[in-house]
């Protein structure tokens, strides 16, 4: 087993890091204070081809495999958690379920803007009181003679304020339960759907969260993505993915906040000694630096499974679940370092720790992680 990354591997990563040093950091903290999206980001993304980077290149992505892409996620995150997250549900939650389940035609109008940065990617599942029980989807869709009406609600939707079609999901069959939800793609601009972006968060503040309302939306028979009735299924495959790139975003995030705080730890005096000079100090560093290691190493594992086409829902339910406490657990102990400067917004790890919160809910709670987890062993 080779645990070192390929030459391509390497050059994504310092491109990137280069990247999200002098394009993404500077702007960080003025985004989290005013909630501005980085829609400037994302298209200098777009121009270094990263909108599509997992993906063939004949549907203009870059041709590279999952570590790539959970690398891409992980240097972002480690300056901005926000441009992290907006890259992350694009690919795995906006772009993906198209390359999975998506016909020729559908893959050629809808793929390729994606991967070319033309509209963000959106994923339409969670609903009010269908959240953690995602079969307890309520909006509806009914064929008509004029193609299916859908009525429902969204909410937590990640980039559809930014995006020019999304896929979301709806009861087809009420008499199959989760055999009954389909996939439906939906055009953003279509009458009746409203994207409402007023949520006001504990973190990620510079990411686009949005509601749906769908009223009388009506979408073409041909706008089902896969199989009608399977989209229950299908969404379960697209989560499975989707946690690889939380897990990464909780490396990138954790990495960001133990960087900072050994660097504050090796210029902070007390008691005539530098910080790091003290072993509380060097065993909190420590640990940090030994869990961000063990998360990494489990994210990218979940993602070369991925690559091999074989299965990965257990390994991927490890990584999101190991990564994400980790990275609260990380970014606590690097303000407790900080001492009372970490409480203020200027040491920026106060930023860190609240944008890590979300990474232990969204793509499935911690809890449901370790439900598919006693699941995948056989409980």
């Amino acid at each position: 087993m080779d645990f070192g990354l390929t030459a391509e591997q390497k050059m994504i990563r310092d491109m990137v890091r280069e990247f999200a040093e002098g394009k993404v950091a500077p702007g960080a903290d003025r985004r989290d204070e005013t909630g501005e999206f980085p829609l400037e980001i994302i298209k200098e993304m777009a121009k270094l081809g990263l909108m599509g980077l997992p993906f063939e290149e004949k549907f203009a992505g870059g041709g590279a495999d999952m570590i790539s892409f959970a690398i891409v996620v992980e240097e972002l995150s480690r300056v901005c958690a926000s441009t992290g997250i907006t890259y992350s549900a694009h690919i795995s939650l906006g772009a993906a379920p198209f390359h999975l389940f998506g016909t020729k035609v559908q893959k050629q109008e809808y793929l390729i803007p994606l991967c070319k940065g033309e509209s963000l990617g959106a994923f339409g599942l969670t609903e009010p009181n269908a959240g953690s029980d995602a079969g307890g989807t309520q909006t509806t869709a009914t064929l008509t003679k004029e193609g299916w009406v859908i009525n429902g609600t969204k909410c937590f939707i990640t980039n559809a304020s930014y995006a020019k079609f999304l896929v979301l999901t709806a009861v087809t069959d009420k008499t199959k339960s989760t055999n009954g939800i389909t996939a439906f793609i939906v055009p953003t601009d279509m009458k009746g759907l409203t994207i409402n972006a007023g949520y006001k968060k504990m973190g990620l503040h510079a990411s686009n969260t949005t509601e749906l309302f769908l009223d009388q939306v009506v979408v073409p028979k041909e706008n089902v993505l896969g199989k009608e009735g399977a989209g229950f299924k299908q969404f379960l495959s697209i989560l499975d993915g989707g946690r690889i790139g939380i897990g990464a975003m909780a490396v990138g995030i954790a990495q960001g906040a133990y960087e900072k705080a050994l660097q504050y730890a090796k210029e902070r005096r007390q008691f005539g000694k530098t910080l790091s000079s003290f072993q509380a100090i060097q065993f909190k560093l420590a640990d940090m630096a030994m869990q961000i290691e063990i998360a990494r190493t489990m994210v990218y594992k979940a993602a070369w499974l991925k690559d091999q086409g074989v299965k990965f829902t257990k390994e991927a339910s490890i990584a999101k679940l190991f990564a994400t406490e980790m990275c609260m657990r990380v970014c606590d102990q690097a303000i407790q370092i900080h001492g009372g400067y970490g409480y203020m917004r200027e040491y920026q790890v106060e930023r860190f720790l609240r944008d890590a919160k979300l990474l232990e809910i969204g793509e499935g709670t911690s809890e449901i992680q370790r439900m598919v987890i006693a699941r995948e062993i056989g409980c």
